[in-house]
């Protein structure tokens, strides 16, 4: 008999992965548009992390080091909670506008603007839900084995509290992830539309807003979490991302176009070979001699 947690942790990869491909075809099917704008959001989020985490590595490493001076103590965690979203914010949207501005020009309705949403976040969870199932495998494997063989002594230890840990998470716990994916995707729906704005009202200061909102969703996150309250820090995102998308949705879409315009019908051509019908002539001598066959 396969193990609950065995199959929590499998459900738990495959909703990442499975949730943000059917909302693309939900999209695509309901709004009647292509993949071509989904593969631009998601090749926009890999992108965006080709150069945030070397980003967020390198910024580490000044710290580290005294180049860039450390907060006290007591402020680290909401330094850090701050620089970490703020980093994230900076190079997902400014990338979401570079998509907007040469890759996607005919997405410039909200329907197209969901989308290209639903790509970026898409891509993140299905990359996340894929190291999932390879935890899965690798952590399988590493209960059934000697760890002192294959773990150096020093590290020894932790490995064999990171494989306890693994296996010993309550079930629902396991499942967290796929619920924090769909909740993300929620917040990149709206900070999605957020960009489109700043093409349909002209104005760059709505990337800026992006920023700012992508930034209080990922230090809410890494606070709440480092904080030791995994429920609160879904909690939170949850209410946060629903609101948002709710509030982007109801209020901003009234500024952007349906793209629902359909195509002007073609002129009715009568057939060469029915003559059209005459109009009703009354019945006179003359126009009687006139309709009759030669």
């Amino acid at each position: 008999m396969i193990p609950l947690l065995t199959i929590t942790h499998l459900l738990n990869g495959l909703l990442m992965i499975v949730l943000p491909a059917a909302l693309g075809i939900f999209l695509t099917r309901r709004f009647h548009l292509g993949w071509r704008i989904w593969w631009i959001g998601a090749g926009t989020f890999v992108l965006s992390q080709v150069g945030h985490i070397p980003f967020n590595y390198v910024l580490t490493l000044l710290f580290q080091r005294g180049v860039l001076p450390a907060p006290p103590a007591e402020w680290q965690l909401p330094f850090n909670a701050l620089v970490l979203g703020l980093s994230a914010g900076l190079w997902e949207e400014w990338f979401r506008y570079i998509a907007y501005r040469w890759w996607a020009r005919e997405a410039r309705d909200w329907k197209s603007g969901l989308l290209l949403g639903a790509g970026h976040g898409g891509a993140e969870a299905i990359i996340l839900g894929i190291l999932v199932l390879l935890a899965l495998v690798n952590m399988s494997i590493a209960r059934g084995m000697d760890l002192s063989t294959q773990v150096p002594a020093e590290q020894l230890a932790l490995a064999q509290q990171q494989v306890q840990a693994y296996w010993s998470a309550e079930w629902y716990e396991t499942l967290i992830g796929a619920l924090e994916r769909a909740f993300a995707i929620l917040f990149h729906l709206s900070a999605s539309l957020l960009v489109l704005q700043a093409f349909i009202r002209k104005n760059i200061a709505w990337v800026w807003l992006s920023v700012g909102w992508h930034t209080l969703i990922n230090a809410a996150a890494v606070y709440t979490i480092n904080a030791g309250n995994m429920y609160l820090t879904e909690l939170l995102i949850g209410i946060l991302s629903t609101a948002g998308l709710s509030i982007t949705l109801l209020t901003l879409r009234r500024g952007l176009p349906e793209n629902d315009s359909q195509p002007p019908e073609e002129p009715e051509v009568p057939s060469p070979l029915v003559p059209p019908l005459p109009a009703d002539l009354p019945e006179t001598p003359k126009n009687l001699e006139d309709t009759r066959y030669n």
